[in-house]
């Protein structure tokens, strides 16, 4: 059995297998094994003899010019331009350092980028038609396509060992990614710019074809939507015309990347030989009411809520004042007792030591909102898994204040 995911990048409004687990650094999207248990973070089992098969799609639309190049449109050079750019944003997700999808220390993990020819090459709508082959296509038409979303990633994982799709092999453990698919739009309502094109004319209306791979490569990798701004994953594109970060470079292949977004592979990726990012900040926010919190209407768990669910957290370096990484909180699960428990509990991981670090937490709302996060929140539930917990709502209706430092 499988589980399919979507998440999609919409247009920016603004001129935007763990034994026990928690709210971890980072929003990460999770698969609640078959038979119930606690939620595991998804996540691909690669190694050098399993790396990662990926290709793009040279299928363009002809009706509509999706990607603007320098080159001509069906050129050989078209396509190796734009060949250039989806390798820039593999390449800024393996180039974070201290992990074990780092393909600078660990070369072979991904194997090289190939291409395919048929406007189908990406997973269609329904879960018969998965290949396992990951593709990213831009001569799409999909119901996934809803009003504003310009791109999004289908990913589909194992919900036990042992399952395969396609041309994947079985599993090794639940919450492994099987195939990985992103779709971009043909329909006009967006148009996608090589960094080339982008300060031309024809790309001035265009949306950054390179941050925009990166940040759906990002849910190829198990990652969700983050609610720091600056991360590449934030959920709605840079205004057309305009990128986020740094464009990548030899000397720094991650350089899109925020803080936050490094933290994330780290947290999904970590490498056991990584003795700097070993720190982890652990607490629960919980209302000065406690009466205030209800109920979840599960007869079949009987789960409450005893703390604020859904809140930012994010941890901030006192000395450089950067986001370092942030989560939306609220939940716990001993694998001893699952499901998941909505105890207000956060936890932000692989934080370099030595430093000094100030911790926010704050309603989610503004251009992000609960809406944006609505599908990994619901996952720690187990969605189609035969136990369901009950997700409550994201507590939006709060205030904070710090208690003071006890004696």
């Amino acid at each position: 059995m499988r589980r399919t995911t979507t998440i999609g990048l919409l247009v920016f409004l603004l001129a935007a297998n763990f034994p026990g687990s928690a709210a971890l650094g980072y929003v990460a999207d999770t698969t609640v094994p078959l038979g119930g248990g606690c939620p595991q973070a998804d996540r691909w089992n690669l190694s050098l003899a399993s790396p990662l098969n990926r290709r793009w799609s040279t299928s363009l639309s002809p009706a509509h010019t999706t990607v603007i190049t320098v080159n001509a449109s069906g050129s050989v050079a078209q396509l190796n331009e734009i060949e250039a750019v989806v390798s820039a944003s593999f390449a800024a997700r393996a180039g974070v350092p201290d992990t074990t999808f780092n393909t600078a220390a660990n070369p072979g993990l991904i194997a090289p980028l190939g291409r395919a020819s048929a406007p189908n090459s990406c997973t269609n709508d329904t879960e018969s038609n998965v290949d396992g082959l990951n593709t990213i296509c831009f001569n799409q038409a999909s119901t996934g396509f809803a009003s504003g979303v310009l791109a999004f990633t289908r990913t589909i994982t194992a919900n036990a060992p042992g399952v395969s799709v396609g041309a994947s092999g079985p599993a090794a453990f639940a919450g492994q990614i099987l195939d990985a698919d992103t779709l971009f739009r043909n329909d006009g309502q967006g148009t996608f710019a090589t960094p080339g094109a982008l300060a031309t004319p024809q790309g001035a209306g265009a949306y950054d074809l390179e941050s925009l791979p990166t940040h759906e490569l990002g849910h190829w990798f198990g990652l969700s939507h983050s609610a720091v701004w600056r991360a590449i994953v934030f959920p709605f594109a840079p205004p057309p015309g305009s990128f986020l970060g740094a464009r990548p470079t030899a000397q720094a292949p991650d350089g899109p990347l925020a803080d936050d977004d490094r933290t994330g592979v780290r947290v999904s990726y970590a490498d056991p030989s990584d003795t700097v990012h070993t720190g982890t900040i652990r607490g629960r926010i919980l209302p000065a009411n406690p009466f205030a919190l209800a109920i979840i209407p599960s007869p079949s768990t009987g789960r409450s809520v005893t703390g604020i669910f859904g809140a930012h957290v994010v941890a901030v370096d006192a000395d450089t004042g950067a986001v370092i990484a942030g989560t939306l909180g609220g939940w716990s699960c001993d694998a001893a007792s699952p499901p998941a428990k909505f105890d207000g509990t956060y936890e932000l991981d692989r934080l370099a030591v030595g430093h000094n670090y100030k911790i926010y937490a704050e309603p989610i709302g503004g251009v992000a909102g609960p809406g944006d996060f609505a599908l990994p929140l619901a996952e720690l539930c187990g969605v189609g898994a035969t136990t369901e917990c009950g997700t409550p709502a994201v507590n939006t209706n709060f205030s904070v204040r710090t208690r003071p430092p006890g004696p």
